[in-house]
This record gives C-alpha cells, sequence and structure tokens, in this order.
C-alpha cells in the first residue's frame, strides 16, 4: 500500500499564481530598500536559541510556545528563526559591522513559529525585514515609516491599511508605568488568563497584548502609558507625529499598542487592515535602541520594521498577464532536431525566453503555446528550412510574418516590445 506524502501541516508549497504575487511582493521592498538605500542582508535560518531568548523576553509566547527549538547531534540547542531582528543584530556583532555604522539593512525570507494554522498565519511564513541601525533622531523613525509607507504604496493597498502609532518612551518611564500597571491589574488577578497572570510578574505590559477576552475587558480600564511619559519621551513622540503631519503620511495614535517582543522602545507602529479577519497586522515595528547591547554589541540606536509577505499578497490584487515576453518553437512536418535546437539557442542567446513545443500534431503546439500564453510563436516548416527563414506569429494580434533566420532576433525583439 502506497504512502501519501503531504506537506507539513502549517506550510505551503509557492507556484503558479500565487508565486507571481509572491514575487511581487519582493520586487516592490526590493526597489524601495534601492530607493532609501538599504543593502541586503542575509542571516542563517538558524541561531542558537540564546539569541533569540535573550532578545525576545523568556515570558515571550515566541520563547514560550512558539518557537521550533532542538539538540543538534554536537548537543547544541538550535532555533529556527521565528524573527528577524534577533539575528541581524546577532551578525552585526559578531562581524564586527558596529564599526561601519549606520547601517541600512534589508532582508527577506521565511520564518517559523508552531502556530495554530489558519488564514494569515502559517508555521513558515515569509517577511520581509528592514534595519536601520547607528541613529537616534525622530528623524529616522519617520524615515522608516516612510519607507513601509513607500511599499503599501507601491503595492497598491494603502487604502486597506491604517498606520497605528504608540510610544513606549524611554526606560525610565517604563518602569514607573510598569509599577501602576503592576498595582491595577493585581486586583483583578484572579480573573485574568494563566497566561497573564504569570505576564503580572514578568512583564505587565504584555497584558495590555492579550487576545484573551475578559483580559481585553480589564485592560480597558487599565492606567496609560501616556500618562507617565517624561517631557523627554513626550517630545521625542511628538517630533514623530509632526514629521509624519509634513509627510502626509495619516494615522491613528492607539495608547494600547505595545508590540508582543520585549526589545522596543520610544516609537512603535502596525500597520492594520479588516481585510484579513483576525490576523489585521501587515506590518509592524518600532525603535529598539537598547538591543544591540544586550546581545553583546556597544550600546547603539535602532529602527526597523517586519512585514508579513503571505499578508500582503493576501491584499494584493494581481491578475495574470495575458501574455509572457516568451515564445514557442513550433515544428511543421520533418524537421531536424537539430534544427530546432540550433532555433532555440538563437532566441535564448539573443535574450528572448522560449521553450520549444513537445507536441508532434501542429494544432496541439498551438494550444501548448496558448496555454502558457506565449506572446510569439517560432514556426518553421519545410518550406520555411529551404528558404532560411522562419515566421512569426503573434499570439495576441494573430499577425504573422515571414522573416530571414539572420533578422528573427531582431523581429522578435520588436514584436516583444509591441
Amino acid at each position: 500500500m502506497s504512502i501519501k506524502i503531504q506537506s507539513v501541516r502549517g506550510t505551503k508549497d509557492l507556484y503558479g499564481h500565487e508565486l507571481s504575487r509572491f514575487n511581487y511582493v519582493v520586487e516592490q521592498a526590493k526597489k524601495a530598500a534601492n530607493l532609501f538605500c538599504f543593502e541586503e542582508f542575509y542571516t542563517p535560518i538558524m541561531e542558537f536559541s540564546k539569541v533569540f531568548k535573550k532578545s525576545l523576553g523568556e515570558d515571550s509566547d515566541i520563547i514560550g510556545k512558539e518557537m521550533y527549538t532542538f539538540l543538534d547531534r554536537g548537543g547544541e540547542e538550535i532555533t529556527l528563526r521565528p524573527e528577524f531582528t534577533a539575528g541581524v543584530v546577532r551578525a552585526v556583532v559578531s562581524n564586527g559591522l558596529q564599526q561601519n555604522m549606520p547601517l541600512r539593512l534589508f532582508s527577506y525570507g521565511p520564518l517559523f513559529r508552531y502556530e495554530r494554522p489558519q488564514k494569515g498565519r502559517q508555521r513558515q511564513f515569509h517577511q520581509i525585514n528592514f534595519e536601520l541601525m547607528g541613529l537616534d533622531s525622530p528623524l529616522y523613525d519617520a524615515e522608516i515609516l516612510s519607507l513601509a509607507s513607500t511599499i503599501l504604496k507601491n503595492l497598491g493597498i494603502w487604502d486597506d491599511v491604517v498606520l497605528n502609532i504608540n510610544s513606549l518612551a524611554n526606560k525610565e518611564d517604563r518602569t514607573r508605568y510598569r509599577s501602576a500597571l503592576v498595582d491595577y491589574f493585581t486586583k483583578y488577578e484572579k480573573d485574568l488568563s494563566e497566561d497573564s497572570k504569570n505576564r503580572l510578574k514578568m512583564n505587565p505590559l504584555r497584558i495590555l497584548d492579550s487576545k484573551d477576552e475578559n483580559d481585553k475587558k480589564i485592560s480597558e480600564n487599565a492606567p496609560l502609558l501616556s500618562d507617565y511619559y517624561s517631557d523627554e519621551s513626550k517630545d521625542y513622540f511628538d517630533r514623530v507625529l509632526n514629521l509624519l503631519n509634513n509627510m502626509g503620511i495619516n494615522y491613528e495614535i492607539n495608547p494600547k499598542l505595545v508590540r508582543g517582543l520585549d526589545y522596543y522602545d520610544h516609537t512603535i507602529f502596525e500597520f492594520v487592515t479588516d481585510k484579513l479577519g483576525a490576523q489585521g497586522t501587515v506590518l509592524g515595528g518600532g525603535r529598539y535602541n537598547g538591543l544591540i547591547g544586550m546581545m553583546g554589541g556597544p550600546e547603539t540606536k535602532a529602527v526597523g520594521f517586519g512585514a508579513g509577505i503571505e499578508r500582503l499578497m493576501e491584499l494584493v490584487n494581481l491578475s495574470d498577464p495575458d501574455y509572457v515576453n516568451s515564445a514557442t518553437i513550433i515544428k511543421i512536418g520533418n524537421i531536424d532536431e537539430a534544427v530546432i535546437s540550433q532555433i532555440a539557442y538563437m532566441l535564448r542567446d539573443g535574450g528572448i525566453p522560449s521553450v520549444i513545443a513537445h507536441q508532434d500534431n501542429p494544432g496541439k503546439q498551438f494550444k501548448y503555446a496558448d496555454k502558457i500564453k506565449s506572446k510569439l510563436c517560432i514556426i518553421i516548416g519545410e518550406e520555411e528550412l529551404k528558404n532560411k527563414t522562419v515566421k512569426i506569429k503573434d499570439m495576441k494580434s494573430g499577425h504573422e510574418v515571414s522573416v530571414l533566420l539572420e533578422d528573427m532576433i531582431d523581429s522578435a525583439s520588436n514584436l516583444m516590445r509591441s
């Protein structure tokens, strides 16, 4: 009895139209990276587990419930990366790249979290990621938000998202706020979810990010961090907002926004949508001034964001093209395979993507060309072979011309551009 082999739960194969949308999102991210002078930067998909435990916080859901962690054969604890920033920071520190600050780094690729698979949430998913390190000013918080906005506009989904923004202030302000939250939530401790009871001891700010409905109700009347802003924190946040106003980037201040990771301070943000059900965040990030020092490097200011490619794909309206810029080689009659091979070589050498129709019947060959949406058919029969010509058929218009073999590349290129 044969065994049916399936993909692992929470993973997806990418091909066809979905792959086209995936590549389109990455292409727009690359264009924006180039526009803002970010360079591509890649790290391994696996790191020593301590890289993420140190940066994400032992009490985070990612560390406690979602990481893919294993012991390798050497007894080292390894984790498949659940997010980009910690690995990028590790790479900057371990390669001594601090001396090259400021750094503008762009990455994309797969991430892994053990979550319940649903629309917009998989166990292997992909993100685009941008990090701006070594600069400390509201100007660069606004700059990174301008970059994010550019990507969303270029994808044609700007009208589908809303920018939620908040400030986590500085460390001293958060310490005072933390005490106020402990006092508040302790009064309701018996009614909190088990996760939030643990967060109350470790990091009470995380209770504000709880998805439990009862936790949400209790949090409605919790103290606001903005009431604990120092003049410095308030001025920093106001300057960010003023810069966004100047650039015409609309936003909503969300005082309950805390993000799910421990390393943020000052500006944090999420672009959210109501088009994807419960998985409404499509892009998120903020400033993380303490993380590089925490990872063993010098204290360095930084700001960045990540965006889920699959979630962006769900919003992108990308239709299949009527035809693609390729040529299908059609053989009619008894044509030697060496002739067909030579024509294919000439086309490809001239920069024209081409494929040889594999059927014997000319009618089926034309149907195949139509199926794969080739813009052109290059037709070679016994008469063309004798006259050293080919026929070129434009599949969209149906127009057909006969050209000398030596003129095939120029003629085909002109038709591709028409």
